[in-house]
């Protein structure tokens, strides 16, 4: 085997949820969800958090999100860890991520292909990266710290982007398939982000999902996005989580399922939240997507 490649075996902690998800729809968790959530009973599906809003020891957000844990499988999604900056990690952050998942065993564990930190400024954005050899080299001993240190592997998650970097050597699909082949993570793969950053930057989407290697797929995220204008009046996408998912990410979607198989799949609404049902009605909308295909699959095995 190449010195390079480098895949690991983890000793996970025992999962209270041990069975893999499989093809389940779930939803970001609002704290003004609870009520209405608990009121539905326990749910076929999962809910997603982010982890850095449950690095506190304990209080009001650690007594909703234990209740919630009771009857569902969580994903804990990290949105600070800076995976991509050029600065080591975080030591007390990453322990903070450790504690986390070994107190709510969650199902799934992700991070985006980004960076947000430097030095002492921290940015809240998830800012791009150049694909270079140098650049995969950092990306990869990070991903290996934190697998280490949470004894599990993670789903990188990819990018939306509204600049690309002259010194890119490499595709963006190339850079995660190497990531994922060097480190042994799996990928979370958002939809809605492959079809910002393809209007972006004037790619097509389904030519970076036919070379996207979709095996290593974990999770999939689907999500709303604003459109705005540019300096030069054309066409600008915004990764915005504040509305319902485009019809054009549901073709994708539909696209995806087809060809990877029922997965589970992550409805993100992060602002401008809307009441519980509607947020409901766009995971069954993922939901009849996942079983028809995993009937269809059926069917073909019979």
């Amino acid at each position: 085997m190449d010195a390079a490649i480098r895949p690991r075996t983890f000793a996970a902690i025992p999962l209270r949820f041990s069975l893999p998800l499989g093809g389940v729809a779930g939803t970001s968790f609002k704290h003004e969800h609870l009520a209405p959530i608990l009121a539905d009973g326990p749910q076929r599906g999962f809910f997603e958090v982010h982890a850095e809003n449950y690095m506190g020891a304990g209080g009001p957000t650690h007594r909703a999100l234990e209740r919630l844990r009771r009857d569902h499988p969580l994903s804990l999604h990290g949105v600070c860890m800076s995976i991509g900056g050029p600065a080591a990690l975080d030591r007390a952050h990453l322990a903070r991520l450790r504690g986390l998942a070994a107190r709510y065993q969650p199902a799934l564990v992700s991070e985006h292909l980004a960076w947000s930190t430097h030095e002492t400024s921290y940015f809240n954005d998830l800012l791009p990266l150049p694909y270079t050899p140098a650049t995969l080299n950092r990306v990869c001993d990070h991903i290996d710290e934190v697998q280490e240190a949470i004894r599990r592997p993670i789903l990188l998650e990819n990018p939306s982007t509204y600049v690309a970097f002259r010194d890119s050597t490499m595709s963006e699909t190339d850079f995660i398939r190497s990531t994922a082949q060097r480190t042994g993570c799996g990928l979370l793969l958002d939809i809605n982000n492959v079809f910002v950053s393809a209007t972006n930057h004037g790619f097509s989407a389904l030519q970076y999902l036919a070379d996207f290697p979709l095996s290593r797929v974990g999770e999939i995220h689907l999500a709303g996005h604003a459109e705005q204008s540019d300096d030069e009046g054309d066409l600008l996408l915004i990764d915005s989580h504040d509305g319902p998912v485009a019809d054009a990410v549901w073709r994708l979607f539909e696209i995806v399922i087809a060809r990877r198989g029922p997965i589970p799949t992550l409805i993100e609404w992060d602002s401008k939240i809307p009441d519980w049902p509607i947020l409901k009605a766009e995971a069954a909308a993922a939901q009849a997507i996942l079983d028809r295909c995993h009937a269809m699959g059926d069917r073909h095995a019979a």
